[in-house]
């Protein structure tokens, strides 16, 4: 690392800064790095992950994102955790586990998801630059710091298309060289339905030990549904809260179509063809989500970076003729209902963080098993 490097602290008490500024840090960062349960988030977001994690008893002492409103809005979340706005690509592990206080093998828990719009569905559909997309291969990023920091436990989160990728093998390959236990149960696809997240998204999941296998979480009994997360919030547009109350501006004609919608489930294939736009006459049977309504019972969609917007997916309300609020697909995501996404940008980047993020209730799930291996060590 060289130069200066943006660090966030936030103190229970206020923010202050720090900078490491000619290879040095102003202020080392200390606090309990000793105790059991500790863990670093890599490629942090906007803080799912470690909203999951501390949910689940650990101690995240660190996050690591490269891009500024999302480790603000990280910061403004997570009070006690160290945040390096930084590529970490250019960010020294060992560094970092000297600023943390730590040494090799004392971390419980690595986890991370690189960003992984390469394999994305849709860029995979397409074909275009996403073999050659150089986030692909930020999964090595991950491994160059779990050979420094060599956690008990790491945790890979990632889309689906990326356990079938040459990059995996070569991964588990290097981390079972490392000595961790990789067995037929350590990397699953997952729905996130399955785990009471009131969301259809299915996700791939690599967790490992050290020192054994780890148990898989049990699975939901009960799906939880859109009404379960969002039905008893107040009017959008008045309640007070500025991610839900920021409501788009959309035009006569579009207003009436949200309108002609049935509630609870309907989708554009249910509008007079007069409303139907010329993409959609060409493909009437294809892309049946755009403009498509939540169903109260059921879980959502996936919830992706355009969450706000009909023309995207089936992001309209159940019964109001709207777009679902940031608020509610916060809600859908399972962070808390006082979780704080920076507006400082817009609307359009707020979302990006909130549909970008790992689902803390589907975490936290992941992190219990972790916790409870690393008890049986003890």
């Amino acid at each position: 690392m060289t130069g200066k490097i943006p660090i966030f602290f936030t103190l229970e008490h206020g923010s202050c800064g720090i900078e490491k500024v000619n290879g040095i840090l102003v202020i080392f960062y200390t606090i309990l790095a000793m105790k059991n349960n500790t863990a670093i988030d890599l490629f942090c977001g906007a803080g799912g992950l470690t909203c999951g994690l501390k949910q689940a008893g650990f101690r995240v002492l660190a996050g690591i994102e490269l891009l500024q409103i999302a480790a603000e809005t990280y910061s403004a979340n997570h009070h006690s955790t160290l945040v390096f706005q930084e590529d970490i690509c250019n960010l020294s592990p060992k560094e970092v586990m000297q600023a943390l206080s730590l040494k090799s093998g004392e971390l419980s828990l690595l986890a991370g998801c690189p960003p992984c719009q390469g394999f994305s569905t849709l860029r995979t559909y397409r074909k275009a630059s996403s073999v050659t997309d150089a986030r692909n291969d930020l999964i090595f990023e991950f491994l160059r710091w779990v050979k420094v920091f060599m956690p008990k436990c790491i945790m890979l989160e990632n889309v689906p298309a990326l356990a079938k990728n040459r990059r995996m093998e070569i991964a588990m390959s290097q981390l079972k060289e490392l000595g961790y236990h990789i067995n037929d149960s350590s990397l699953r696809i997952e729905n996130i339905a399955d785990y009471g997240v009131p969301q259809r998204r299915f996700r791939m999941i690599l967790i490992a030990s050290l020192y054994g296998s780890i148990n898989e979480p049990k699975k939901s009994a009960i799906k939880a549904t859109v009404k379960d997360a969002i039905a008893d919030l107040p009017k959008a547009g008045i309640s007070g809260d500025p991610l839900h109350d920021l409501l788009a501006q959309h035009s006569e004609k579009t207003q009436k179509l949200f309108s002609l919608i049935p509630k609870n489930g309907g989708n554009r294939t249910d509008l007079p063809e007069e409303y139907w736009l010329e993409c959609h006459k060409r493909y009437p049977k294809g892309f049946t989500d755009v403009y498509g309504r939540m169903s109260w019972d059921e879980v959502a969609p996936t919830i992706t970076g355009g969450c706000v917007s009909p023309s995207k997916g089936r992001f309209l309300h159940p019964e109001e003729n709207r777009a679902i609020t940031l608020r509610e697909a916060a809600l859908l995501q399972t962070f808390p209902k006082d979780y704080h996404f920076s507006l400082r940008r817009g609307k359009g980047s707020a979302a990006l963080m909130i549909g970008n993020a790992l689902p803390p209730a589907f975490i936290r799930q992941q992190g219990e098993v972790i916790a409870e291996h690393l008890a049986s060590l003890s």
